[in-house]
């Protein structure tokens, strides 16, 4: 009797060749990395990479729009359980990590892999796009749980958006390059401070 071969779906391919790619970029580098190395990491053919990327440039878009993607629905699935900022921020911190994509288990690589597609100018509005859409998960969250909390916020939630994710972006990055400084919980002790000069209380009702 002979066995049915199951073909690997589109996204199942390009889930591997997003895992191989970070194996490889951490390991070469992202400039020495080739698609030849990706793809073989990956258990693919050349010719199975050039069937979903056309090129390593858009590989790296790619994968840097799907981190945003995750990111938006897990976050957007915590605030649904979690209406009290409170609870919601507590939720946040205890997300692991293991369950995320690759780009969410390592800081480093997707803030090497943000710079490398930053230095072509072409590429640049890739990346506003996928900014402008992290502010406004943030700006959403902000207003969110004021609302729920029975409160209005100071600050205007587009704007403390873009503040939120500069000290997200600024503190992964110190303590990356100095972790004996800069505590793990740096981030949401600034949420903290941020949170009352929003006039958001984070108190459970």
């Amino acid at each position: 009797m002979s066995r049915v071969r199951t073909r690997p779906t589109r996204d199942d391919t390009r889930e591997k060749l997003f895992e191989a790619a970070a194996r490889v970029f951490e390991d070469q580098g992202i400039g020495g990395a080739s698609i030849e190395a990706i793809a073989a990491a990956a258990g693919f053919t050349r010719g199975a990479f050039y069937s979903n990327f056309k090129s390593k440039d858009e590989l790296i878009i790619a994968m840097l729009e799907d981190h945003v993607e995750q990111s938006i629905l897990r976050i957007r699935d915590l605030l649904e359980r979690h209406k009290n900022l409170a609870d919601f921020i507590e939720a946040l911190k205890t997300m692991g990590r293991s369950q995320q994509d690759p780009l969410g288990r390592s800081p480093l690589l997707h803030m090497e892999m943000i710079l490398f597609v930053a230095r072509a100018e072409k590429r640049r509005p890739e990346l506003a796009k996928r900014l402008r859409a992290r502010r406004k998960l943030v700006a959403d969250i902000i207003e969110t749980t004021a609302k729920n909390s029975g409160r209005t916020t100071i600050l205007n939630p587009a704007w403390a958006g873009a503040l939120v994710l500069a000290l997200e972006d600024g503190f992964r990055l110190h303590r990356l390059i100095d972790p004996e400084t800069t505590s793990p919980d740096s981030f949401f002790r600034a949420i903290g401070d941020l949170q009352r000069a929003m006039g958001i209380s984070s108190a459970r009702d």
